[in-house]
């Protein structure tokens, strides 16, 4: 382990000198390629360095006790001696979880599409009430959030809904809610009180670069259309809303929030772009029987992750076993608790497993 921690220290020396040449810093590409990589190694350097600085107390410690015949001296050699090796054990265990297999995609911008499953204008209704759940956790994450596209309902629900979170490390937070999440709860058009299973489909999809994806003009059937809707002022009355269609693959996305027929077809082409990405990225992890074998679930669509259970104000996350009785404060956007314990199950699982980078 530590040959390794070695080579990325000398591996973090050598970007360092490299970002400051002046060709680099003239190549923005390169630039952003190589400071990348950069912040990925900074947290292992730094934990390296503070484990041999602790290392060298130890030693020293060490030498003292070999040398000095004082009693008290040597009292407080060994408790050094004592911290400094609880100290370096600690920082081991943190230098292990540092050189885990990192996701490529953690440090992206986020995709978000939340459809309705099963359960009609109740799943619908829900599908909001998760979208102001992702929402309220992004702004107090410091993370922006972005409309791309939403179809609205009668009663405030949707039928589906898609929007960007922004921000560093953005996909790192939000990859674990890919899945099916089922809500338990009596419906407010319910006159008999009896509670009601309904489930809503989330999509996790990491913002691509241009140089991710290549795609051909040639391959897109791009329509300019009036946003649809429920109605109200966010119903656009020219034809600002894309729809692009990718005849390769099929894949058609649209986005409408914003007024100016370009930026609809920017984002457009964004959601399009990481969705291409996606099916690129399963298609290579389907032919490796191995690949990504210790995740907790972060990727399929028809896995049942979730349960939010209204009558008891609880929440279970079915990969983990793990259950919460504060419903209504998660739904608020208080998912740190439930982020970290996933985060930390595929951390285990992965040390378990022996997967050092």
């Amino acid at each position: 382990m530590f040959e390794r921690l070695n080579e990325a220290e000398k591996r973090y020396e050598d970007l360092s000198a490299r970002l400051s040449e002046a060709d680099v810093m003239n190549d923005q590409e390169e630039y952003r390629k190589l400071m990348r990589e950069y912040k990925v190694l900074t947290p292992i350097v730094e934990k390296l360095r503070e484990y041999k600085k602790w290392e060298r107390i130890q030693k020293e410690a060490e030498e003292t006790l070999e040398s000095e015949t004082d009693a008290d001296i040597r009292e407080l050699a060994e408790e050094e001696r004592q911290t400094a090796l609880e100290t370096c054990r600690t920082l081991t265990e943190e230098l292990k979880i540092l050189l885990l297999p990192r996701d490529e995609n953690d440090d992206r911008n986020v995709i978000i599409e939340i459809r309705g499953g099963a359960g009609g204008e109740e799943a619908a209704l829900f599908c909001a009430v998760l979208y102001r759940m992702y929402t309220m956790y992004a702004t107090s994450a410091g993370f922006k959030s972005e409309l791309v596209s939403a179809s609205e309902t009668e009663l405030g629900g949707f039928k589906e809904i898609s929007f960007m979170i922004s921000g560093e490390g953005a996909f790192s937070k939000f990859k674990y809610e890919s899945g099916v999440h089922r809500v338990q709860r009596v419906p407010e058009t319910e006159a008999q009180g009896r509670i009601h299973t309904s489930t809503v489909t989330v999509a996790v999809l990491p913002e691509v670069e241009d140089v991710d994806v290549e795609i051909n003009p040639a391959d897109l059937e791009i329509e300019a259309h009036r946003a649809s809707g429920a109605g109200g002022q966010h119903v656009n009355k020219t034809d600002s809303a894309i729809r692009i269609i990718h005849k390769p693959t099929g894949i058609i996305v649209e986005c409408q929030d914003e007024r100016s027929q370009h930026k609809n077809r920017d984002k457009a082409m964004k959601v399009l772009r990481s969705k291409l990405y996606e099916m690129k990225k399963s298609e290579q992890e389907e032919s490796l029987a191995t690949a990504r074998k210790s995740q907790v679930g972060t990727g399929d669509r028809s896995e049942r992750i979730r349960t939010y259970n209204y009558p008891q104000g609880r929440i279970t996350d079915h990969r983990i076993g793990l259950t919460l009785y504060s419903l209504e404060n998660v739904l608020n956007g208080a998912l740190d608790g439930v982020i970290e314990a996933l985060t930390s199950a595929e951390r285990a699982k992965m040390l378990v497993e022996g997967e050092l980078v």
